[in-house]
């Protein structure tokens, strides 16, 4: 191969790549707007429910009660107040708590609360809050249920420290990036077939493998140093950095890979819009799932871009270490040979 030959290749396809308009312009403007949806939306996770409440004489254990379960209380002056808060959906949730419930209770009489819930309040749930203040009512009167819970918190304890929606958002991020390119690479040597431009470097001394070289090397560095670029501004890197470069590098040869598959049967821009985007969609599905827990089953592991988006996830936000996520390199290694290698072959026979 010739490098003099492959270094002149590799600089004319980005010069080509960004000289269209298109892809130029997307690609600058999904960096930028990425981040910033990134850095819009909350760093941290809100783990309080605020409740409306009217009680004229609120019974301390109570408050206290509902303060242990990450409750705050709001208290409003009147009824009729508190109804209309929970009616404008200013609170899913009101309490509405009379002054005899004290007595009620210090008698042994059966006391009552009334629970309100906001027109959007999922049906599902009203019941669990029925049984949470019956609960609260049994321990105020001095009764307890004759039955024990034994609890036990499967996985990690999340309590007290979620994960906010833009860390898990930041995986799907990365996985549009690359995918972007996809096309991008797509579209240049696309195009370049349907103009003899790449049958005519092959008349050169270029020889078929330099060619495959110079593409691959301007789809993998592109995708990859935009990738990384994102997850270095948003902060991504701040963890297991070797992890996580390892893991885009590879998700880079991936997509480069489907960017040659993508070539091969598209002719113009709008046939690569078409292969590309439903490749989009079934890539970006694993990340879908993190949004939207149990949305998916075993079956996401057949999607190569799951193991590339549970490692960026564990490694960035969850602090995951090589013993806990490492093992994903290895399948998402030979997702990646596999799509490269298959890409190549493919392309080449058109080629021919």
């Amino acid at each position: 191969m010739n490098g003099r030959i492959i270094r002149a290749l590799i600089q004319k396809d980005i010069m080509v790549f960004f000289s269209n308009q298109f892809f130029a312009l997307i690609t600058g403007l999904a960096l930028v707007a990425y981040a910033g949806i990134y850095f819009a939306m909350p760093s941290s996770v809100d783990e309080t429910i605020e409740m409306a409440v009217f009680a004229p004489a609120l019974p301390t254990v109570l408050a206290d009660s509902l303060g242990d379960e990450g409750v705050v209380l709001k208290n409003f002056e009147s009824k009729q107040a508190l109804e209309t808060a929970v009616t404008d959906n200013d609170y899913a949730v009101g309490v509405v708590i009379p002054e005899s419930l004290n007595q009620a209770l210090a008698s042994g009489e059966q006391g009552q609360i009334d629970l309100y819930f906001s027109p959007d309040f999922p049906e599902e749930l009203k019941q669990a809050y029925v049984i949470f203040f019956e609960e609260i009512g049994y321990n105020l009167s001095g009764q307890r249920l004759n039955i024990e819970v034994h609890e036990e918190i499967l996985g990690v304890d999340r309590a007290g420290n979620q994960i906010p929606q833009r860390d898990k958002m930041l995986p799907l991020f990365a996985v549009l990036i690359l995918t972007m390119e996809t096309l991008g690479l797509a579209s240049l040597i696309s195009s370049e077939i349907e103009a003899g431009t790449l049958q005519a470097l092959l008349v050169t001394p270029m020889r078929m493998e330099g060619l495959f070289v110079a593409k691959g090397t301007v789809g993998v560095g592109l995708a990859f140093i935009q990738s990384l670029l994102l997850m270095a501004v948003t902060g991504g890197l701040n963890q297991q950095p070797l992890l996580i470069i390892i893991a885009l590098l590879l998700g880079s040869l991936l997509v480069t890979g489907l960017g040659f598959l993508i070539a091969s049967v598209a002719k113009d821009l709008m046939s690569v819009m078409s292969w590309g985007i439903p490749i989009i969609l079934v890539l970006a599905i694993p990340a879908i799932g993190l949004l939207l827990p149990g949305l998916t089953t075993d079956w996401i592991k057949a999607v190569p871009s799951y193991y590339l988006i549970d490692t960026v996830y564990g490694a960035a936000a969850l602090g995951l270490g090589w013993a806990d996520v490492g093992g994903n390199l290895l399948p998402l290694a030979a997702f990646s040979l596999a799509f490269m290698g298959l890409g190549i072959v493919v392309l080449r026979r058109k080629f021919q």
